[in-house]
């Protein structure tokens, strides 16, 4: 492949990061407000400021490039967005919506650190180096934060697990007292 045209897709891969990041910044104060779990809310909360701090990396490298970030939307992170929102507007049980949350927050991280993954490797072959160091940066952040999510989730998901098997347990519990009743 020509240098150029590496090049190119460099570009339009870093544009697709930084309206992914944007759209992030705007969906991580969502995700705070909907979890029940107070480790969950600290969570988004600290990754929102990453996620800042990712937008201005981004600025940084366009900057350096002498090009605009602005130009194209991120079809990916847009779907994964509504599929959190749709998870958010879900009438279910407080831990049952915080393991959703997390699932639907470690497709996001998945998806971050494929792209940066991508994009870091073609900053090292065209010789952007300080460009390599600042997503390789943001890789690792991205890599942290899906570690810190799977930690979270262990014990979100067994609350969500126990209280669905309270909840069955409830219901048994009353369909005996109604049959004994009749």
């Amino acid at each position: 492949m020509e240098a150029n045209r590496l090049k190119h897709l460099y570009v339009e891969e870093l544009k697709d990061l930084y309206s992914a990041e944007t759209q992030l910044v705007k969906a991580l104060p969502k995700m705070a407000k909907a979890a029940t779990s107070e480790d969950l809310q600290t969570g988004f909360e600290e990754h929102l400021e990453q996620t800042k701090g990712h937008v201005l990396r981004l600025e940084e490298i366009f900057k350096a490039l002498g090009e605009s970030p602005k130009g194209k939307k991120c079809k990916g992170m847009e779907g994964l967005i509504k599929e959190g929102a749709e998870m958010i507007e879900e009438d279910i049980a407080p831990e049952e919506k915080d393991a959703g949350l997390i699932s639907a927050a470690q497709r996001v991280e998945h998806y971050e650190m494929a792209g940066y993954g991508c994009v870091r490797t073609y900053a090292k072959l065209l010789g952007e180096v300080a460009a390599e160091s600042l997503l390789q940066q943001t890789l690792d952040e991205e890599k942290t934060t899906d570690e810190k999510l799977t930690e979270l989730a262990g014990n979100i998901n067994i609350e969500a697990m126990d209280a669905g098997e309270e909840e069955a347990e409830e219901r048994a519990s009353h369909g005996r007292r109604k049959a004994a009743r009749a």
